[in-house]
């Protein structure tokens, strides 16, 4: 895993500036500690940051071709690329190193922009054709790796950060009133939208080719959609074969490294199978980290232990507390790069800082089986709301809902609550994002904290439309299940998930993720399979449950889905994250920034002081609006200082690297 930045010039003008190009690097020095390199020419400039896994000795890039007339600057890894250098070779082309990354190079040689398509892996790279005087950006299909771009004066700036972007000098930084509103809906911005005005992320499965000053984006693959004539007519035990079977390979690819290869278990089925599984089919003892709470609400340090007992793994754990959730946060977003509604990113933050304390620069993680094998409440929900809704009036029918949360909702007046609750909006069945509407109503409730500026700038655009238009003709052909899994994937998975709670904590501490549900094979193969696998009755993941329970304890196959989640109203206003909380949530920093009403915002602030057991809605606008907040002070306010940190002496590019990577580029005196 590594850092990508670049600058291509679209029109007449000054050529790019190394140190521009260095700037960009030095922001995010923590995602390539290991080495440096640097391409330049009259139209290009390539820079990469490694962290070295594979080839551990003569990997360094930017990486050229056989006559260097292509580069490469790439982060990421193609698991299959063992495969593909055989069938490179047989070809005719010549190597010189063992990594991943000069395979990609070869393989865009050898069938251009398809070469997509044959990568098993998550990446993000840029090549340039010196010749053809075109540069190519791509990737991953479901959005692992991030790219993000920029067009400004001339020329597109893209990194894997938004922040090396604003390290170039004269790129405007402002907060996007647009994506605001849809991170206050949909807890992220949608697919090719960040949280400042102008900057773009690449969308997940796109490629984006610049040729000769145009710059054109196409779509190389799509989230699968199969209807139900298409699905697969085959029994459970034959499903369960041949979706093992995929998994144990899509582990298998995933550790392949030169390095260490550890894996999180977090006490819930998803992380525990895949430690298992990797246990058994590679018959190793494995490193596994998982995160512990002081509040029993959170925490599943029980579970984690009976599993490290079970698989004799080396089993670290890191404690978060309150305190430390609140103290971290602002770091936290300095990673993300987006205001958050939640706090779970930080102890994920946390944890990949205890990863690289132990020499590990890789682990693999059980993001992904929910939304492919049909695991969150989301789902289920959808399903109950749809049986009910053609018989609303049906006592029976409500009463499901309490088969979901029973176990958290007790008593008379909390079943009602969620009778209530889940029961509104019945009618709308017919709206294609019925599954989500009734959650994503309930997040819109923190825009009453708006500013009068903030709602004229989002002009009252209904958030939802975009969405509609975004479905494809099929989308319709699917059943509740379905649809309500596609959109999750569309919006949730990529752009909060794998980013927010993924990529982004994980490289804040140089650690690699490697996610096997998301190999494209699984995910094309579980979109054949009927929704009734996924969830049987009320069962979440019941394919999966059948898959693990050879390998897996049954008090761990069977207990009931425990959502990741990390406290937040006791976190945000005490200790050190208290101070800052009460600096930036003061009526004077409020209104400064203008987002917010300072009134609203000053009364929250006094309600969760005052409560011992805040709601989850105030906790959520309380996390969304200070993180706001910080948010524009950090990108907007005082970017530059942090840029002078960033440029401190002991983060300068190593130049005898990028000396050596500049070959065939011009010589810059």
């Amino acid at each position: 895993m590594c850092g990508i930045v670049g600058i291509c010039r679209l029109s007449a003008g000054e050529p790019p500036d190394l140190g521009d190009i260095q700037r960009m690097m030095a922001m995010v020095r923590y995602r390539g500690p290991d080495e440096t390199g640097v391409y330049l020419d009259d139209t290009v400039g390539l820079g990469h940051l490694r962290l070295s896994i594979i080839d551990l000795t003569s990997g360094g890039q930017p990486i050229h071709n056989e006559d260097e007339t292509l580069w490469i600057t790439y982060n990421g890894e193609a698991f299959n690329y063992v495969e593909l250098r055989r069938e490179l070779e047989e070809k005719g082309h010549r190597f010189y190193t063992t990594t991943d990354t000069e395979v990609v190079l070869h393989l865009y040689e050898q069938e251009g922009p398809e070469c997509v398509k044959r990568l098993n892996g998550q990446f993000a790279f840029a090549i340039w054709d010196s010749v053809n005087q075109e540069l190519f950006l791509a990737r991953d299909r479901v959005g692992i790796r991030p790219l993000h771009y920029a067009i400004h004066d001339g020329r597109l700036i893209f990194a894997s950060e938004i922040k090396s972007i604003f390290a170039v000098s004269g790129v405007p930084r402002e907060l996007d009133p647009v994506s605001l509103d849809q991170i206050f809906t949909f807890w992220t911005v949608l697919p090719g939208r960040t949280a400042f005005r102008d900057i773009h992320e690449l969308p997940p499965g796109h490629y984006l080719k610049v040729s000769r000053g145009s710059v054109e984006t196409r779509q190389y693959w799509e989230i699968p959609i199969c209807a139900r004539k298409d699905q697969l007519d085959l029994s459970v035990e034959a499903l369960c074969d041949q979706a093992r079977e995929l998994l144990v390979d899509a582990i298998r690819l995933r550790f392949r490294a030169d390095v260490p290869v550890g894996c999180y278990v977090s006490g819930g089925l998803d992380s525990s199978g895949i430690a298992a599984m990797a246990t058994e089919t590679l018959g190793i003892r494995l490193n596994t980290f998982g995160i512990r709470f002081e509040q029993g609400a959170f925490d599943e340090g029980l579970h984690q232990e009976r599993m490290a007992s079970f698989l004799g793994s080396k089993h670290r754990e890191i404690w978060a507390s309150s305190e430390q959730i609140g103290d971290l946060f602002a770091q936290t977003l300095w990673h993300a790069e987006k205001p958050l509604l939640r706090t779970a990113p930080v102890p994920l933050y946390m944890l990949s800082g205890m990863v690289n304390e132990c020499g590990l620069k890789v682990v693999l993680t059980g993001e992904g089986a929910d939304e492919v094998f049909g695991g969150y409440n989301i789902f289920k929900e959808a399903k109950v709301r749809r049986f009910w809704s053609r018989r609303p009036e049906s006592a029976t029918r409500a009463a499901l809902v309490d088969e979901l949360y029973g176990y958290v909702f007790r008593g008379v007046r909390a079943k009602r609550f969620l009778a209530s609750f889940f029961g509104n909006g019945l009618d709308q069945f017919h709206d294609p994002l019925f599954s989500h509407l009734i959650r994503w109503s309930n997040t819109s409730k923190a825009k009453t904290f708006f500013s009068r500026d903030l709602r004229a700038a989002i002009g009252g655009a209904d958030p939802y439309e975009p969405v509609r238009r975004s479905l494809p003709p099929e989308y319709n052909q699917l059943d509740t299940v379905g649809k309500a899994q596609y959109l999750e994937a569309m919006i949730f998975l990529s752009n909060y998930l794998l980013s927010s709670q993924g990529d982004r904590m994980a490289m804040g501490h140089s650690v690699e993720i490697r996610l096997p549900f998301l190999d494209y094979r699984l995910i094309e193969f579980m979109a054949r399979v009927p929704s009734r696998w996924k969830i049987l009755g009320l069962s979440e993941k019941h394919l999966l449950k059948k898959i693990f329970r050879p390998v897996v304890p049954a008090e761990i196959v069977e207990r009931n889905k425990q959502p990741y989640r990390a406290p937040i109203g006791d976190c945000l206003l005490n200790g050190a994250g208290g101070e800052l909380a009460m600096e930036l949530l003061a009526d004077s920093a409020v209104r400064r920034t203008a987002m917010f009403d300072s009134g609203k915002v000053g009364k929250l602030v006094e309600k969760l002081m005052a409560s011992e057991n805040p709601s989850e809605i105030d906790s959520m606008a309380l996390a969304g609006i200070l993180s706001t907040q910080i948010i524009h002070r950090q990108f907007v306010e005082d970017f530059s200082a942090r840029e002078q940190d960033a440029i401190h002496p002991d983060t300068v590019i190593d130049r005898r690297v990028q000396s050596v990577s500049q070959r065939g580029g011009r010589k810059r005196d």
